[in-house]
């Protein structure tokens, strides 16, 4: 409204003299922003940036009013062809703004496309752009030219007699049957809802043949995409075949304001003067070959590495020397270097040499920040990376759990047991998301994991009945595992739906949106047991304990359960022959007896470490030092304060319900109030002949809690058998005749 005054006066002397005045209402900021966006760049088109800007605050404050994305392309778009438009009509309009209601931006491009194309050449390209734009911007219109050129591309195929079919699609076996419906679907989710009730103009013919249909899918913007699904031989559709047009699904979406714990929640913990001095290097190996010389052992070459706490020395022997001769030397050498915790590799694998491991008479504090901050461990591309340490030749040493994939920690008291499992938490934390990683905490000692309920909202899970996150009772425990199992025999149904191996197939193919999660498919975090005192649980509890725990450890891998438990009791009678056969990778910190250690390890070494986090980690047949990662209780408050303060989930991830058989027993089932849906879950019982909670709320997408009510009536009708454990219940009704008797007696 203001413009002619405002860009009556020399622009350079806008700043600098205060005496210049314009009459815009945003002072002269306005005039040089309203100069800038209308006159030298889109003119009246400019007004669609304040409209861009106001979304990206309502965005800001986390208020969608639609979808941004689109909304943004398509009036970036608008403004950019209205400016074309504008300037190629109006041009100059006898000195408007100096350049037209097309800004700067159009009449430039308007006069450079005139003399490029001429005017009709120009006239017709704007008409086309237009035209296009129209189609890309109104919801379903290019859907509706697509399937038009669909149409109008279909050749007419004969028929045996030599007529021609016209309602016969090309290149389709005429024997199939073509349909379009309307299939909506939630993006949060990756749900699908067929509506059957909208299908358009279905081509005739027979059916028996798997054809491929082309499917109106329509996003949460509204524009419809075509998905081509697989139909089997019986008419039904195969939810694996669905291939949609649409972005990946992101399970962090749940959470999409979830920020990582930072570096700086750690601490240094750095010790003074805590490296080993070229005296001390000369001085042991000086001992160790004066030791070996005393037994007239002779050997060729000496090398050390420096480690964080210990320092090995490489020997290689003369030709003729045994071996065994060097093993059985171990005490003398300890002797003669006055150090606790000698330990001799002979030889070391792969190397062709011996080494002599020897304690650093001033170790070095490892801090959980030097590990975590290491490229080894912040590039690692591991489905569950876990940095423990560091090795004898300060590499970082970073393990994926899932390959373990079960992990065995033992040693005496005060050794590092504590320190260990945090060490594996706080790797978990650091790299994965709430939405991809699930823990299961169970502390029988009720003080050691109690500093994690504060991030239950996020990673804990729990059985829907109780109040702590962290599991302490006995009971709780078995009822724990138990429903674990239920859990993993959920999850290899699923996995046995979707044609896949393992979680991390299954998970890709759910973000890929190939399964229908009408059909009972989730996203499927990883879930990590840790159970801090493995012994108390076995003296209390025993074999309730055992069995489950050693079928999860026996079947649990592939389907995304880890477990890690820990124990300061090595002993026969806690680590079984049964749990050391399912747990392949364990750690062993310092114990009191040789016996101990081949307890854990099948071999001796865990009675020559120093304590103090000092371990012996094995993966099958190799065997690896490391000084594990320290990390204090203040740290692990903050990491856990850091992550506990942010928006979280309603509740901790709730496990499948278990119900042992003494409370099913004495819950007593009213049949004449029977569930609204139990006539349906009957026939679906009876149908799959597979009577699990399970199956019910998959199925018919209710809560579990409902689902266990449905199958204590169904038991007490007689349609399913009582308990059995982690076992689907025996269907007691083979037929559908059989059950639809029973359900009419029932009506009366």
């Amino acid at each position: 409204f203001t413009w002619k005054i405002d860009q009556s006066f020399e622009w350079e002397k806008v700043i600098s003299d205060p005496g210049i005045r314009v009459e815009n209402w945003a002072g002269k900021t306005g005039a040089w922003l309203s100069s800038l966006f209308i006159n030298k760049w889109f003119g009246i088109a400019s007004f669609s940036i304040p409209f861009i800007l106001i979304l990206t605050g309502f965005r800001l404050i986390r208020i969608k009013p639609g979808p941004f994305g689109r909304i943004f392309r398509i009036t970036i778009a608008g403004a950019i062809l209205l400016s074309l438009s504008l300037g190629y009509i109006f041009g100059d309009a006898g000195g408007f703004l100096g350049s037209g209601p097309g800004g700067a931006h159009g009449y430039y491009m308007a006069e450079w496309l005139n003399a490029f194309l001429g005017k009709t050449g120009t006239a017709l390209l704007l008409i086309l752009l237009l035209f296009s734009f129209t189609l890309f911007s109104v919801r379903g219109s290019s859907e509706y030219v697509k399937m038009l050129f669909r149409r109008l591309s279909k050749k007419p195929a004969s028929t045996g007699s030599g007529h021609e079919n016209e309602y016969a699609p090309e290149n389709v076996d005429t024997s199939g049957q073509t349909q379009e419906f309307a299939v909506n679907q939630d993006k949060n989710t990756g749900s699908f809802e067929i509506d059957e009730e909208n299908d358009i103009s279905p081509e005739t013919g027979g059916m028996g043949k798997d054809t491929e249909e082309e499917t109106g899918l329509e996003e949460p913007d509204g524009v419809k995409l075509l998905v081509k699904e697989k139909k089997a031989e019986n008419g039904s559709f195969n939810d694996d075949m669905i291939t949609p047009e649409f972005e990946d699904y992101d399970p962090t979406l749940d959470l999409p304001s979830y920020k990582f714990p930072h570096i700086n929640l750690l601490e240094h913990h750095k010790t003074d003067n805590n490296s080993v001095s070229k005296e001390e290097l000369i001085n042991n190996k000086n001992r160790i070959v004066e030791t070996l010389g005393n037994y007239k052992i002779q050997i060729d070459k000496i090398t050390a590495t420096i480690g964080p706490t210990v320092t090995l020395y490489e020997i290689v022997p003369a030709p003729g020397i045994r071996i065994s001769k060097i093993k059985n030397l171990e005490d003398d050498i300890a002797l003669s270097l006055s150090a606790l915790g000698i330990r001799i590799i002979a030889p070391i694998p792969g190397r062709g040499t011996i080494g002599i491991e020897v304690p650093n008479q001033k170790p070095e504090i490892v801090s959980m920040r030097s590990v975590i901050g290491s490229s080894k461990f912040q590039e690692a591309r591991h489905e569950l990376p876990v940095v423990l340490g560091k090795t004898i030749s300060n590499d970082t040493f970073v393990v994926d759990l899932t390959r373990m994939p079960h992990l065995l920690i033992a040693g005496a008291t005060g050794q590092g047991k504590s320190v260990g499992l945090n060490a594996i938490l706080t790797s978990l934390l650091y790299k994965k998301h709430p939405a991809q990683l699930k823990f299961v905490l169970i502390d029988p000692k009720k003080v050691e994991l109690t500093v994690y309920s504060k991030i239950e909202h996020h990673f804990l899970a729990k059985l829907p009945d109780t109040e702590e996150a962290i599991i302490t009772d006995t009971q709780k425990v078995i009822h724990t595992l138990q429903s674990l199992t239920i859990e993993m025999d959920d999850r290899y149904n699923l996995l046995k739906e979707a044609h896949v191996r393992n979680i991390k197939e299954y998970n890709t193919k759910f973000i890929a949106r190939r399964l229908n999660p009408e059909k009972g498919h989730r996203y499927l975090p990883y879930i990590v047991v840790i159970i801090d005192e493995f012994a108390d649980l076995i003296m209390t509890a025993g074999r309730e304990i055992e069995t489950p725990l050693t079928r999860l450890a026996q079947l649990a891998r592939a389907i995304g359960i880890h477990l890690v438990i820990a124990t300061q009791r090595p002993t026969t009678n806690i680590i079984t022959g049964v749990i050391k056969a399912n747990f392949p990778s364990r750690i062993a910190f310092r114990v009191t007896s040789m016996m101990d250690s081949r307890t854990i390890l099948d071999t001796p070494g865990a009675n020559q470490l120093i304590g103090r986090g000092d371990m012996l980690i094995t993966a099958g047949s190799d065997m690896i030092r490391l000084q594990c990662a320290f990390i204090d209780t203040p740290e692990i408050d903050r990491i856990t304060e850091y992550i506990g303060e942010q928006k979280g989930y309603p509740s901790a991830h709730f496990l499948p319900e278990y119900v042992g058989e003494n409370g099913a027993e004495s819950a007593e089932v009213d049949l004449r109030r029977r569930d609204d849906i139990f006539d349906e879950a009957a026939r679906l019982v009876v149908q799959h002949q597979q009577g699990s909670t399970s199956l019910i709320q998959r199925k018919f997408s209710i809560g579990y809690n409902r689902a266990g009510r449905i199958i204590d009536q169904l038991e007490a009708a007689g349609v399913v058998g009582p308990f059995e454990g982690s076992k689907a219940r025996q269907v007691l009704i083979q037929d559908e005749y059989s059950l639809e008797q029973l359900l009419r007696e029932l009506e009366n």
